[in-house]
């Protein structure tokens, strides 16, 4: 995995080469039995600089969810990026994409709160993490490293699993102090960033702007499980990883009353849109762009240290 700056260099690269450089349709899905089954393809390709072509990317993310594991005592999820030469289509690689996913997915969100968290001078900067599963974990130096002297609250059903994250968080660089709070208005009273990664469950759209400091930066990666249509029609500027799949996931039936986004996180980047007084909404639901670009820097370093099993063609 590359270092956590890489990260968020391959994650603003994924962004904004949404805008122009990238191929992608919205997550192929088909839903296999038992009830709530998923299997989503993600395929995706990235058009480099270099026009003879060695700059471009790509690959799939395959990932399926089973929620009746959970009784069986298996892993709910499963995932794979695969990665083609994109010249011969010659298979690359086959990674496994938990990590990949949750890296991937965090350091989006560090991009978001660099660019777009507010300003403030008269207090160290305070955040809110609601959910502390592996998204949670994974958000913890990202948190750090784009805003050092952080002080973090954090929230999950399960209290166990907060006391636990919390913990991580008071040893990660960059974050000051760490708290757990008894519900998640708690969490995100008074916070400048926060971000919802809770797992999804019955109830959705929960949060609305009195849950929130003036100004707040929220990034929301557990869809609508906790922004309501009214808080993010209120926003001042709602951005979207991929305008194209959000509206797809919209027409399915998620994002229930949310309004169309005023850009794509990669357009205000290119764009330079100057960061608003009231309430930002940075909303990314994953794109399979990101995980091939990942995938290919984790393969360009492992083929650097010999590492991996060499599979013959």
């Amino acid at each position: 995995m590359p270092a956590l700056e890489e990260r968020l260099a391959l994650a603003e690269l994924t962004l904004t080469a949404l805008v122009a450089d990238a191929e992608l349709p919205a997550k192929i899905a088909v839903h296999p039995r038992p009830s709530s089954s998923f299997a989503h393809a993600m395929p995706a390709f990235l058009r480099g600089r270099d026009p003879g072509g060695s700059g471009d990317r790509l690959g799939m993310k395959w990932v399926l969810g089973v929620p009746a594991n959970v009784d069986a005592g298996l892993p709910a999820i499963h995932g794979l990026v695969l990665l083609n030469d994109p010249l011969t289509g010659l298979p690359l690689a086959i990674l496994d994409a938990g990590p990949i996913t949750a890296q991937r997915t965090a350091a989006v969100s560090g991009v978001a709160i660099r660019a777009f968290r507010p300003r403030v001078d008269d207090h160290p900067p305070r955040a809110a993490l609601i959910g502390a599963g592996v998204q949670g974990r994974s958000h913890l130096p990202v948190i750090g490293h784009v805003l050092p002297g952080a002080e973090l609250a954090v929230f999950d059903r399960d209290r166990g699993r907060a006391d636990a994250l919390a913990a991580a968080a008071r040893e990660t660089p960059g974050i000051a102090a760490c708290r757990v709070a008894a519900d998640p208005r708690e969490a995100t009273a008074g916070a400048d960033v926060v971000v919802t990664a809770a797992s999804f469950g019955p109830q959705r759209q929960v949060m609305n702007e009195d849950w929130l400091a003036p100004g707040a930066l929220v990034v929301p990666i557990d869809y609508d499980m906790h922004c309501s249509a009214a808080l993010v029609g209120g926003a001042s500027l709602f951005l979207v990883d991929h305008r194209d799949q959000y509206l797809a996931t919209r027409a399915g039936g998620a994002f229930t009353g949310w309004p169309d986004p005023d850009a794509m996180i990669g357009e205000a980047l290119l764009d330079a849109t100057p960061r608003p007084e009231g309430l930002v909404i940075a909303c990314h639901l994953g794109v399979g762009l990101a995980d091939v670009v990942f995938g290919a820097a984790i393969l360009a370093a492992a083929e650097e240290r010999g590492l991996g099993t060499l599979l013959p063609r």
